[in-house]
């Protein structure tokens, strides 16, 4: 199972929120890309880099910080966050970026998602942010009428082989992961499945581990990292 640190760029700057509140965010450098760099010296395999502003505004807000970091850096990245139109879709997917994540447009456009899937394919990642069991759009701001579990049958049989799966409630929480939530989803699907949102502590690692679910590939952390809970090569030593 690999895990990725996660990487929220708001205003230029590394930062982390607390449930999706763009209003609530804790700083943690200044400087993104040597965060970036930091996390791959203490042995990441993978970033999660996101532009919040990005995902708030509806456009490509933070790319160009975000694409010094995937040149800066010898690990794969993968980028979400204000990803609405094909030709973005296009532009990122002909640069440094490893894996692209697409949300609120998978959920309101049908025709953008199966354009995206011809675009970009299996770098093509779809995240299915969950309020309370329901996909929420735009940010996190709007909450949709549509099931998790539903939306994420719906995605595998459009050809989606990646879901980013985070309950927001727990996001940034130090709460625990919603463990219950993330095998339900897993377990109605055969695709993979990255796990995100609540994790604050290596018991948290070692649940998910011994959940033993075959396709939750890896997982994002953030907040527990940045906090100093554990270290990414204590976390290794689990997930591993």
């Amino acid at each position: 199972m690999i895990l990725y640190p996660a990487i929220d760029i708001q205003g230029g700057e590394c930062v982390r929120l607390r449930r999706g509140d763009f209003a609530d965010a804790t700083v943690f450098s200044s400087n993104p890309v040597e965060r970036a760099r930091m996390w791959e010296e203490e042995g990441a395999e993978a970033l999660h880099v996101v532009d919040l502003d990005g995902a708030r505004l509806g456009k490509l807000t933070n790319l160009a910080v975000i694409e010094e970091i995937a040149e800066t850096i010898s690990i794969p990245v993968e980028f979400g966050g204000g990803v609405r139109t094909i030709e973005d879709m296009t532009m990122i997917n002909d640069g440094p970026i490893d894996r692209i994540v697409i949300g609120t447009g998978a959920v309101t456009d049908e025709e953008f998602l199966r354009q995206a899937v011809k675009v970009a394919s299996e770098k093509l990642v779809v995240s299915v942010d969950a309020d309370n069991g329901l996909v929420t759009t735009h940010g996190w701001q709007e909450r949709s009428t549509v099931r998790a579990v539903s939306f994420a049958s719906y995605l595998q049989k459009e050809g989606i082989r990646h879901i980013l799966y985070t309950d927001i409630d727990r996001d940034g929480m130090m709460m625990g992961m919603n463990l219950e939530a993330v095998r339900e989803l897993a377990e109605a699907v055969d695709i993979d499945i990255i796990a995100s949102g609540g994790i604050s502590s290596l018991d948290d690692l070692r649940r998910l581990k011994a959940a033993a679910v075959p396709n939750i590939s890896s997982v994002i952390v953030g907040r527990a990292l940045y906090e100093g809970s554990f270290t990414v090569a204590q976390a290794r030593a689990i997930l591993d």
